[in-house]
């Protein structure tokens, strides 16, 4: 059993309810994986009742298990900027990412990355954990972020997102009247050379797989949303051109019309995952940003 009062984002701390081998309840109630077990073994971070025990020890029911996590914290610059928590945990935080701004420092884009913003949230609080981001968002794709805490979230989170345990929604704004009222997408997304940007169909690809659900009809347009099933890099843009509705302010597979909206018209709406430790469901939903809502008004009359 999971003790919730005495979580921080470098700290698990798991009261023993079945005896077992210390080994066996970590890889059993805490779904560590071997790897993660043999860092632990060489950090020496596993306690049971305040006392460092190797992985033969057999834990009593009622025993505390207490895990440190020991990690480097990251190294970005803390840069003071306005972001947006929608959520936060010892585990996790997901943040609302505004357009026209990168994840993490590149070559091109140095600073003023979510990255370089939530280093100093956490400056501020006077935490310092290792930033791993769960999920990915193109620079000028707005919406949800999950960002980790720790090894032992971003693990867990991570198994999730492979195993299709986290719900992801779009919303999108495409050019076009898309008929049908809902449908899938299911077609392989290829990299045609490893230094092209651009994805395209291809039965070479991976496979891929989008259900969309109309929203709302306008002129000449479809407000749609999006649910992945699969997560491959421009999955939606690509889908969505593929299908014959590019999404309007796309530049790399979409119509492009500046008098509408700057960038793509694709925003990160709803997320629904599980806490890593307590398995809590947690949903959460972003707001359609200022030039998404004024698309859609513009394109109503």
């Amino acid at each position: 059993m999971i003790i919730k009062d005495l979580q921080k984002y470098n700290l698990i701390s798991y009261k023993v309810e079945q005896e077992g081998t210390l080994k066996d309840i970590l890889l059993d109630k805490l779904n560590l994986s071997m790897r993660f077990l043999s860092k632990l073994k060489r950090d020496k971070s596993v306690f049971v009742n305040d006392k460092f025990q190797k992985y033969d020890y057999i834990a009593k029911v009622g025993d505390i298990i207490d895990i440190k996590i020991i990690e480097e914290p990251s190294h970005f610059e803390a840069e003071d900027m306005d972001i947006e928590i929608i959520y936060e945990d010892f585990d996790l935080v997901i943040v609302n990412k505004p357009p026209y701004i990168v994840v993490h420092p590149t070559k091109s884009h140095p600073n003023k990355t979510i990255a370089n913003g939530i280093t100093n949230y956490f400056k501020d609080k006077e935490e310092n954990p290792r930033i791993r981001f769960v999920n990915r968002l193109d620079m000028n794709t707005s919406g949800l972020l999950i960002i980790a805490k720790n090894s032992y979230a971003h693990h867990i989170l991570s198994e999730d997102m492979k195993e299709n345990k986290i719900t992801k929604k779009y919303l999108a704004v495409v050019k076009g009247i898309i008929k049908d009222d809902y449908g899938t997408i299911d077609a392989p997304i290829y990299r045609e050379t490893e230094d092209s940007i651009r994805r395209t169909v291809d039965e070479k690809g991976q496979s891929s797989k989008t259900h969309f659900k109309v929203i709302e009809r306008l002129n000449d347009a479809t407000v749609v949303e999006l649910l992945l099933e699969t997560g491959r890099t421009h999955q939606i843009r690509v889908h969505l051109s593929h299908m014959g509705y590019p999404i309007i302010g796309d530049e790399l597979y979409g119509y492009v019309d500046e008098d509408l909206i700057k960038r793509q018209a694709l925003h990160a709406v709803k997320l629904e995952l599980y806490q890593p430790r307590t398995k809590e469901k947690i949903k959460v939903k972003a707001n359609i940003p200022d030039d998404i809502a004024n698309l859609i008004n513009k394109l109503k009359g």
